[in-house]
This record gives structure tokens, sequence and C-alpha cells, in this order.
């Protein structure tokens, strides 16, 4: 019977400890982290646009998505909606968080058929439209960083995150592990296409996870740029 307890406290204890070895070792990998990297800087900013919103839309001291949807957007509710389902309402309530439609003057009313399109009842407060002239509009995608062109209606699928100090963020090095293991040529990621479910689904939203703890830790002062630990980055900054 004694025996019988002992092997019994034996695997009892084994399956206790071996799960909790297993998390430990993988605890470094897991909550080590690279900075969001800076792709770009000097973006321009919105000084010369008006908005939908009474108060000044800018990009200055804000975590923004900036989108690009031209002259016709109700054509582009697709790349619209996936970015609004999979971004804006996962990190709705982020301080300091915001979307920007940047359109031409002239869009207005389509703004707004727009808007209830892909407004399903959240909160949308932070979802802006800004209007400006078509050389404005070039003014500010000529500012950052891309491979991909705005096209002659001054649309583009891509989005583009700049933070609070005007400077454009992404992955210098986007490769697969698998890539790098057979040291393939490196290639970046300036901007995240709304059509690919999978890069604003996983990647955008990884990256952005990033970027708020950053200026979480930036501003309780434990923020270090060459080595960070993500406490948890998952964690609501509300």
């Amino acid at each position: 019977m004694e025996k019988s307890n002992i092997k019994r406290n034996l695997v009892l204890s084994i399956l206790f400890f071996l799960p909790v070895a297993f998390l430990l070792m993988l605890y470094p990998s897991t909550h080590n982290y690279d900075p969001l990297e800076i792709v770009g800087d000097n973006v321009s900013d919105l000084e010369l646009f008006t908005s939908d919103s009474e108060a000044e839309i800018l990009l200055k001291d804000h975590i923004t998505i900036v989108g690009f949807l031209g002259n016709d957007p109700q054509s582009h509710l697709i790349a619209a909606s996936n970015l609004k389902e999979l971004v804006y309402d996962k990190f709705l309530g982020f301080k300091k968080f915001q979307v920007v439609i940047v359109l031409p003057k002239g869009t207005e009313s389509e703004a707004e058929k727009f808007h209830r399109e892909i407004d399903n009842y959240a909160d949308m407060r932070f979802w802006h439209y800004v209007f400006g002239q078509p050389n404005d509009i070039k003014k500010i995608f000529d500012s950052l960083k891309t491979e991909e062109p705005l096209d002659g209606n001054l649309f583009t699928d891509h989005v583009f995150v700049i933070d609070k100090d005007l400077s454009q963020r992404g992955r210098l090095d986007d490769r697969k592990d698998k890539e790098k293991e057979k040291k393939e040529i490196i290639y970046p990621l300036y901007s995240y296409d709304c059509i690919e479910i999978d890069e604003i689904k996983n990647k955008m939203s990884d990256d952005l996870r990033i970027l708020f703890t950053e200026y979480r830790q930036k501003r309780k002062g434990k923020f270090d740029s060459s080595s960070r630990r993500a406490e948890d980055l998952n964690a609501n900054d509300k």
C-alpha cells in the first residue's frame, strides 16, 4: 500500500512539474520582443485637411493607421471592412489610437454613405475622415516609405502605421524563419495590405500590440530600446 502511495505521488509530481518546467523554458522566448522598427520619419501631418470631426484631426501625438480610399470609397468597402473588423474593433479604446481615412475634397457625401456601410454599431469616435486637395494627398503619401503606388484615383489598399512622433513603423526584415535560415534576400514591410486577411489579422495586430506596449513602458519609465521584456502584449492599454 505504501509503495502504491509513493508511486502515485511520484506520478502526480511529474504531471505537475513537467508543464511548469516547459513553460519556464518557453518564457524567455515568448516574452522577449524586438521594437517595432522605424521604417521612415518626418511623415507630413494633416494641417491642410478638413475633417468630419469638430476637433482638429492630426497625426502628431497619436498612434494612427492611415488609409487612402480615393475618389470612390464605396468601391473599396472590402478593404475598409477588413481594417475595421480585424484591427480597429480589436484596438478600440487604446490610448491615442485612431484610424484616419484620407479622401479628396468633394467626397464628403460619399464618405457619409461609406461610413454607414461599415458602421455596425461599434464606437466609431476614433475612426476619422479627412479631406484635402489632390496635391496635398500626394504630399502625405510621398512622405511615407512605400513600395505600393497611389493610383490615379488616389487609392491604395495598403495602410500605414504612424507613431506619436510622426515616424512610420513597420518591419525592416519581414522574412520568415525558414527564409532567414536559407539566407534569402532581406525584404521590408512598410505597409499592410487590407485585402490580405492574414497580413492584417496577424502581422498588423502583432505589430500594433508591440507598439502599444512600447508606449506603455515609456509612460512607466521601463522602456529600454535595446532589450525589453513584454510582460503582457495582450494587455489592454485603456
